[in-house]
């Protein structure tokens, strides 16, 4: 009887500390949305985002670059997922350099990223 009793306690204690070491971690995703405007306020579909990681940034954000197009909601949606998990673990804010091109114009912005957090900055082309 007391076998089955030890048994099951240490079996509960198991089962309690996989539960707390799960519940612990932060599964939100790291995510940097930017919207593109036209100096009117029209959002602009097809344009080009790049943002650049701003290394000479307080904190030191490391190298990174990534592209993408706006949808025909005039954003898009960069996940950082990849850069906060090569960054080191201590390292949780990023500074990015924000670049939209269309055809004939461009425009720049700056955005500050947490990890597991979602950034927002909108930039306007000029007329």
């Amino acid at each position: 009887m007391k076998t089955t009793f030890r048994k099951l306690g240490v079996l509960f204690a198991v089962v309690l500390f996989v539960g707390f070491t799960q519940s612990c971690k932060n599964n939100e995703p790291s995510v940097v949305k930017v919207f593109v405007r036209s100096a009117s306020n029209q959002v602009v579909e097809g344009a080009k985002v790049i943002i650049v990681g701003d290394v000479n940034s307080t904190p030191a954000t490391n190298p990174y670059v990534d592209t993408l197009i706006t949808n025909s909601s005039g954003f898009t949606q960069f996940n950082l997922a990849p850069y906060y998990d090569a960054a080191a673990e201590d390292q949780t804010v990023a500074y990015f350099d924000v670049i939209a091109k269309t055809n004939t114009k461009t425009a720049e912005g700056t955005v500050r990223s947490r990890v597991h957090t979602t950034a927002v900055e909108t930039v306007f082309l000029p007329l």
